[in-house]
């Protein structure tokens, strides 16, 4: 986990396009510039906050990697001559008010409600509580992935008096957190909140009960157990009590001197609760912006509780950490549908950036996402004879193959390039499995082929006919010169709008969805000149005698039946 990324290397041309680069990121940096020379600070400290309550979800993961996105580009603006840390804290020290949903032994869980995460015993069976459990979760991906952060539990810093001073604070201006926090409160909740929540010294759970008495002098609050009217004198300080939430946040950002912190859209009015209290704390609020919420494919809001929505894991069996970081880049103010639909796009959209990033200028470079998914320095485009393989390419050449063997798909790149093999272009091989175990899950069950219509029956025995010109042929451009000029003699663009370079008249869409619904069995596919040179002129010829028998309507009908399909 390291704690600092490595020195930036910034060429002349960079630091200048980073003045105005109107890349989110920077324009988020720019208030940390602003910041600093207010505040005279010697350093920036970021934070990103995680609620261990249950597993971590794909937007924890997010907000890291949206928070290190700005990170870097302050580095830049300031020429890394300012020191920046980033801290993923966890909230490990609140009481556990549910049981998740997604977890193992939840009767034992429910035992233990309204203990401290960090007193609950791991229903997973390998930590010594349910709060290390999923703190190891999150780092666990987070090393994976690289980031530079320092891990910090709240239940440490309770209990070792990192926050002993500005717990001492607030119970000194009580009465002024009160005022900030009682109006937002219904009457009911109003009538026994307190900002403390003391820890019961027998049954450990975390109270929240009025507080009788506020003593600043000696630092402690007094209180009665609702079960047994016992009362209690507490010290606020060593981890003997801690704050609700919203205080928590503020004192937190005081206590830890934090100068930007992002959070979702649904947290708007308690950013603001807490930067009332911040500031009435004698500090000054961190610098941030709301992000929109994940949905699911239902429209709802992701919870780590009920576990809808894409894990982490479960993008990384289809898909790849790249693709997932752009997902996080793309408008993170724009509510955005997290399921397994988008992990496709996603994959093709990051090489289509990552191919165009060589031939940019510096201004281009610094709004193309790759610049920010690698902190500046994106790797070179793995190319298959001057060219990527894209993810809906290897799909549809899996699903003609009507295979999950990787050696299948290999066996024809190979032959469209020779030297290509997944020792060379270990990325394509991943991208080759990622596809294969998509396909499997997703793609095979959602097809649905159909017969062609008479018309698109005399264009495809046209096309067969016209495919052995160019028997052997890798050429993809030769390739989809054929296939156009068939679409030009049976779906001619009739609209004036598709003309050819050389005046003469397009081919309609109508020809390419034929393609793709009668050969593919989906509404969508690949530039089918190119699939033909992947996959071969007498294979899709093959293919083509296949659809016009009826043969892949049969065979995925029997699929569809539970029975085996044989291969197209």
């Amino acid at each position: 986990m390291p704690a600092a990324p490595p020195a930036l290397t910034l060429d002349a041309d960079i630091i200048e396009a980073a003045a105005n680069a109107a890349a989110w990121p920077f324009e988020e940096a720019r208030k940390l510039v602003a910041r600093l020379e207010k505040s005279g600070k010697t350093e920036i400290l970021f934070e990103t906050g995680y609620g261990p309550s249950g597993l971590p979800h794909i937007g924890t993961f997010g907000e890291v990697a949206r928070t290190s996105m700005v990170r870097h580009a302050f580095r830049v603006l300031t020429r890394d001559a300012v020191p920046t840390r980033l801290i993923a804290f966890s909230d490990d020290m609140d009481g556990l008010r549910k049981v998740p949903d997604n977890v193992p032994n939840r009767e034992m869980l429910a035992a233990h409600l309204n203990q401290p995460l960090t007193r609950v015993p791991d229903p997973f069976g390998t930590h010594d509580s349910f709060g290390a459990h999923n703190n190891a979760e999150l780092r666990r991906f987070l090393d994976a992935f690289g980031f530079a952060y320092e891990f910090r539990s709240a239940t440490e810093c309770y209990r070792s008096g990192v926050f002993d001073a500005t717990l001492l604070r607030v119970l000194e201006r009580y009465d002024a957190v009160m005022e900030i926090m009682l109006p937002s409160l219904r009457a009911e909740r109003s009538a026994s909140y307190s900002p403390f929540l003391p820890l019961h010294p027998v049954t450990g759970h975390v109270m929240q009960v009025p507080i009788d008495e506020v003593k600043a002098q000696s630092g402690t609050i007094v209180w009665r157990d609702p079960a047994t009217g016992e009362r209690y004198e507490t010290p606020v300080t060593g981890g003997h009590a801690k704050l609700q939430w919203k205080p928590d946040w503020a004192m937190r950002w005081v206590a830890l001197g934090v100068d930007y912190e992002m959070a979702g859209k649904d947290l708007i009015d308690s950013v603001k609760l807490s930067a009332k209290i911040a500031r009435a704390l004698g500090g000054e609020p961190p610098e941030g912006f709301n992000y929109e919420l994940f949905l699911d494919e239902k429209g709802q809001k992701i919870s780590k509780s009920k576990g809808n929505g894409l894990t982490i894991d479960a993008w990384l069996t289809y898909g790849t950490p790249e693709s997932l970081a752009l997902f996080m880049y793309n408008k993170p103010r724009e509510a955005k549908r997290l399921f397994f639909d988008v992990i496709p796009r996603h994959v093709d959209e990051y090489i289509g950036f990552l191919d165009r990033y060589a031939g940019q200028d510096a201004k281009l470079r610094l709004g193309n996402p790759v610049w920010h998914l690698h902190a500046g320095n994106p790797p070179e485009p793995e190319r298959v004879e001057g060219a990527s393989l894209t993810f809906a390419m290897l799909l549809n050449l899996a699903a003609v193959a009507n295979t999950e063997d990787p050696a299948v798909l290999w066996g024809f790149i190979r032959r469209y390039a020779p030297r290509t093999g997944p020792e060379t272009h270990p990325g394509l091989d991943r991208l080759v499995k990622h596809a294969l175990k998509y396909f499997s899950d997703f793609v095979r069950p959602a097809k649905t082929y159909r017969a062609p219509t008479p018309e698109e029956r005399a264009a495809l025995e046209d096309l067969a006919e016209t495919l052995t010109e160019h028997a052997g042929s890798t050429d993809p451009e030769a390739l989809q010169a054929a296939v156009y000029e068939v679409g030009r003699r049976h779906f001619p663009d009739t609209s004036g709008k598709a003309k050819s370079p050389d005046g003469r008249p397009g081919v309609s869409q109508a020809w390419f969805t034929s393609l793709y619904n009668v050969l593919f069995g989906e509404a969508r596919g690949p530039r089918f000149g190119s699939f033909v040179a992947l996959y071969g002129v007498d294979e899709t010829r093959g293919l083509i005698a296949a659809a016009l028998s009826g043969a892949l309507v049969a065979e995925h009908a029997a699929f569809a039946a539970g029975k085996a399909a044989p291969v197209a």
